[in-house]
């Protein structure tokens, strides 16, 4: 671990417009969601997944809008991870950065996967019972190391080429919701089969997390990570965020909502959650007799997640790059090719360390809880930042300015604490696990090679006080809460255990505003130095 911000060895170019922007995090939101996540969600919540999907929507929507007065004021690539080190310091910047190193690098993989596990229609061999076979595996990797391709080139073929394949990849899902709706409106499938809400509220409440719904909508967050690439930053990243959430919300109510009242009574014999088709839509519109839409829903399964694991590929690079300049990776991550204007070191750890995630998770269904609740745990500093920043940094230029932001931050802490708890204890244990590993990292890698430990110490480390305790006390939440949660020793019965969790998260988030300070990042920051210099 490298032992303080450095310079860059190069610098990004500053390319991407509005419409790049949009379509990067619109591109990083319609992705294998759309493929899985109706048939998912409908087996967690039945007919109630339509509400999943509008709780997640908001939920980051409300996540969405304190990142676009962030994104706004202070512009940087890999912009998840630096915030953090301008708000709280070293020690929450490594926690965070880490947490979205998981998150960020497990995606290239989990859409390569879906590639190859619609692939396998085609070509039979590549996936066997529910998991990748070898020669599998080998192609997911092949398709990672073309995703590296495309953004090697330059940022603006990656941009050019990323608004063409999102704009097919809209069009497609939209067509299929005005299909179904239209063609098989059958609404006594919101009564019978279950009623409703077959599986209960906390059916609902958990399709949130584990039925692809949160991993659906993250897209957003790459026009933030690309924002140091952006022509007019201050303007763009905002709207842009908002423009590419509100899209995905529409369309993924849509597709919910066409999911219910299209399927047929032959498919629901053993309810929502026996409906047994391995490619969703596809299977939908063959079975009510448009084969002929169902061929190209084959082949959009190919291009939809190609081109999302290809914008992931560009972010989680920016993202290395982030960590890098904090000061966390090696000074190699900090080069640029001079040609290009990418960041060509980053860009090869990030397909080598999607392999090994592809190894261990061979399925879209194992990776895919882990990626949700890893990501929506970085979330939890945009609300956190922008009051620090508001306190620390009350005269920075902000285009957008977040109104009710002492209502709404708080706010969408809540609602990302509630999310993360909904994951339960089989994903949580995992993914808070790990990432208090970091922890370890951070202790190893200041008492090996820090050359100045105050840039370690001090206030970098009470300011992150807050941080480890909420890890610890949403891993008790989640071993002691409700078993409609999965708790393995329940303790707190629902719905006090979703009460407890919200109470808990304001005291946190208040807890963890209060931590906060002008940290010498903020200081540079807040007089201009860094802000676009990426």
């Amino acid at each position: 671990m490298a032992t303080a911000p450095v310079a860059q060895q190069g610098h990004l170019r500053k390319e991407l417009t509005y419409l790049d922007l949009t379509m990067a995090s619109l591109g990083g939101i319609i992705g294998s969601g759309w493929l899985y996540g109706s048939l998912r969600a409908g087996a967690l919540a039945g007919p109630g997944a339509i509400f999943s999907w509008i709780i997640g929507g908001i939920a980051v929507l409300l996540i969405g809008l304190t990142y676009a007065e962030l994104g706004g004021a202070l512009p940087q690539a890999g912009a998840m991870v630096r915030y953090p080190q301008y708000s709280h310091g070293t020690f929450v910047s490594f926690i965070m950065g880490w947490a979205a190193l998981i998150a960020y690098a497990s995606v290239p993989p989990i859409e390569a996967e879906s590639v190859v596990q619609f692939a396998n229609y085609y070509v039979p061999g590549l996936y066997v019972g529910s998991t990748l076979s070898t020669v599998g595996l080998i192609v997911a990797f092949v398709l990672m190391v073309l995703f590296l391709m495309l953004n090697y080139w330059s940022v603006k073929v990656f941009a050019k080429t990323n608004t063409i394949w999102t704009l097919i990849k809209f069009v497609i899902p939209a067509f299929t919701v005005i299909l179904l709706l239209v063609t098989n409106f059958h609404s006594n499938n919101f009564s019978s089969y279950g009623g409703f809400a077959p599986y209960g509220t906390s059916g609902i409440m958990a399709a949130v997390p584990l039925g692809g719904i949160v991993f659906a909508y993250l897209g957003f967050r790459q026009a933030l990570d690309l924002g140091g690439e952006a022509k007019n930053p201050q303007r763009d990243i905002p709207r842009s965020i908002l423009t590419a959430i509100l899209i995905g919300i529409v369309l993924y109510v849509g597709l919910q909502l066409s999911w219910v009242v299209a399927m047929p009574a032959s498919a629901l014999a053993k309810g929502w959650a026996g409906i047994n088709f391995s490619s969703p839509f596809a299977n939908l519109v063959g079975t009510i007799g448009f084969g002929w839409w169902a061929a190209i829903l084959f082949a959009d399964a190919l291009w939809s997640p190609s081109g999302t694991g290809n914008v992931y590929t560009a972010s989680t690079s920016r993202v290395m790059l982030a960590l890098s300049r904090n000061g966390y990776f090696p000074k190699a991550f900090l080069k640029i090719n001079p040609k290009s204007g990418v960041p060509v070191v980053a860009l090869l750890a990030t397909v080598i360390l999607g392999l090994v995630f592809l190894l261990p998770f061979p399925s879209w269904a194992a990776l895919v809880g882990v990626v949700s609740s890893a990501t929506v745990f970085t979330y939890i500093a945009g609300p956190v930042s922008i009051a620090v920043f508001r306190k620390t940094m009350p005269n920075l230029t902000r285009p957008f300015h977040l109104k009710g932001m002492t209502v709404l931050a708080p706010l969408a802490f809540i609602i990302a604490s509630l999310i993360i708890y909904w994951s339960g204890w089989a994903t949580d244990s995992v993914v808070l696990m790990a990432i208090l590993f970091g922890v370890v990292l951070y202790a190893y890698g200041v008492s090996s090679f820090a050359e100045d430990t105050k840039k370690f110490q001090g206030q970098h480390l009470k300011a992150g006080v807050w941080l480890i305790v909420y890890i610890i006390v949403m891993l008790l939440m989640t071993l002691w809460g409700s078993k409609n949660f999965g708790a393995p020793d329940p303790v707190i019965p629902y719905p006090w255990d979703v009460i407890v969790v919200a109470v808990l998260s304001i005291i946190f988030y208040y807890w963890a505003v209060a931590s906060g300070w002008k940290t010498p990042e903020a200081e540079e920051a807040d007089k201009g130095i860094h802000v676009g210099e990426e």
